[in-house]
């Protein structure tokens, strides 16, 4: 990967910031839209939280935890907690901007991350590949040599700031209940 990634890359999370500002202006929450958002977007803050924990970026080829049924676990977790918002946002069209954001924002990355994955770790990588689906989990679980410890390391959540995601997801929730509830 060139130093310092392609731009979309780099831009991702400051645009999703962006994003996340004009769904919360745009917003129409309803008790029902936050419940059920919400329960999404918990499963996808769980779902990061656990894969943060397995990772260790460019250094070892992650394939245990979420790792063994997708390839971007990290990925899918942020589509549950941006669908969850959406859903809680209770307006059908943002689920439209949604979609073509992540489409266009998200699958390009992982086509980039699969071909530098696939340099640094070779063989190994392309075996993965071959049985673990790029996004959505398979039903069977990754085989393959264990190529790092299979058990959840707290000090990887630690390092790589995913309390952050938690910390943002209660921002915006109580904002929008602040506008369910208060904003009618």
């Amino acid at each position: 990967m060139r130093r310092g990634g392609t731009w979309i890359q780099r831009w991702r999370v400051p645009l999703g910031f962006v994003c996340a500002a004009f769904f919360i202006f745009l917003a129409r929450p309803r008790p029902l839209s936050l419940v059920v958002g919400g329960a999404i977007s918990i499963l996808g803050l769980a779902i990061r939280a656990w894969a943060s924990g397995h990772i260790r970026k460019n250094d070892a080829l992650a394939t245990s935890g979420p790792y063994a049924y997708s390839r971007n676990p990290l990925y899918l977790g942020s589509f549950l907690l941006g669908l969850g918002f959406t859903i809680g946002s209770g307006w059908w069209p943002l689920g439209i901007a949604f979609a073509a954001l992540f489409l266009g924002i998200y699958f390009p990355v992982m086509r980039v991350e699969s071909t530098t994955l696939a340099e640094i770790f070779g063989a190994a990588y392309r075996r993965y590949a071959s049985e673990v689906p790029l996004f959505f989990p398979g039903f069977t679980r990754f085989r393959g040599e264990a190529l790092q410890p299979t058990k959840f390391d707290r000090d990887l959540y630690m390092r790589y700031r995913e309390y952050r995601a938690a910390l943002g997801l209660l921002v915006a929730w109580g904002i929008l209940a602040f506008k369910a509830y208060y904003l009618k």
